[in-house]
């Protein structure tokens, strides 16, 4: 059995399997679209939220003098 999968045949063909496998992952995952745009509208929005809130929790801040 061992003779059998130390057969150069046997591994080259292992060999390829592996290779022509993560080529073909690389190609799936390649075009894959993670909505960036999307997301960042939503971290926008919720930023533009939590100014909102701010801004009533504590005021407008106006009246604080920023830099030296």
């Amino acid at each position: 059995m061992i003779e059998w999968l130390f057969n150069p045949w046997v591994i080259i063909i292992v060999v390829v399997a592996v290779v022509i496998g993560n080529i073909a992952a690389l190609k799936h995952t390649a075009n894959m679209k993670f909505n960036q745009e999307e997301n960042l509208r939503s971290r926008k929005h919720e930023l533009d939220r939590l100014n909102e809130l701010d801004k009533q929790k504590h005021g407008d801040g106006k009246d604080i003098k920023k830099g030296p």
